[in-house]
């Protein structure tokens, strides 16, 4: 296919396709003229995961490159490519000076390994969604926030099956890359999705349970927004 047509099959518009070439994101097309290149469906699949990761997961391009030099590496395994693809989502935390040999981050950390060891959960050493965690929990600590530190257990548990689904649900794509595509756009997605969701809860069961009240009802909102406009 030519370029026009790659540009129509996968949304992304011309020249951000050759940016991604230049920038080695997406291979170089075969050459069939001097301003002319042929592109095949390596080349869809390779240009949807760049700008899912561009885009969507707001990576570097020079991160993007590295995540997909792995993910489209020869060889790989189905688990790997989703790994790094979630992996690339999250990138390595460093332990600041002052928090080097710090008790709250050394308990936290431990606190993270007991959880995982715990429940059972196959995840590799690296993962640095651990440290992420410890980072969070050894604030939590340091702010005396024992209250929600014991609330871990069924966050740990609510993620589970969040991700049972999840895993569940993209592996039925089949195709490898369309899965790896996934990852990236649930991941990045998914944790505002999830943060919303949150928040609405909160309040909802803020109003049921300490006898407040919410204010007007979308019902009510949308009719008095079409009486100011009228």
């Amino acid at each position: 296919m030519r370029i026009a047509e790659l540009s129509r099959r996968t949304g992304v518009p011309i020249p951000t396709i050759k940016y991604y070439v230049r920038e080695g994101l997406v291979p170089q097309g075969e050459r069939t003229g001097p301003n002319q290149a042929r592109y095949g469906e390596e080349h869809v699949r390779r240009l949807r995961l760049a700008r899912a990761l561009v885009e969507v997961g707001g990576l570097p391009v020079a991160s993007a490159r590295e995540a997909l030099a792995l993910i489209f590496s020869s060889g790989i395994s189905e688990f790997d490519v989703l790994g790094k693809a979630q992996y690339a989502l999250t990138p390595p935390r460093e332990r600041a000076g002052d928090d080097a040999g710090d008790d709250a981050g050394d308990e936290a950390a431990a606190q993270v390994d007991e959880l995982i060891a715990r429940r059972g959960w196959q995840v590799k050493p690296g993962n640095p969604a651990r440290r992420t965690l410890a980072d969070a929990l050894a604030t939590l600590r340091r702010l005396g926030e024992d209250d929600y530190l014991d609330l871990l257990e069924t966050y740990a548990e609510t993620a589970e099956h969040l991700a049972d689904m999840e895993v569940q649900a993209i592996s039925r794509r089949g195709d490898l890359h369309a899965m790896a595509e996934a990852i990236v756009i649930w991941t990045t997605l998914g944790d505002p999705v999830l943060a919303s969701l949150r928040r609405l809860a909160q309040e909802a069961q803020a109003t049921r349970l300490l006898g407040g009240t919410a204010g007007k009802t979308a019902e009510e909102a949308a009719e008095e927004t079409a009486e100011e406009t009228a």
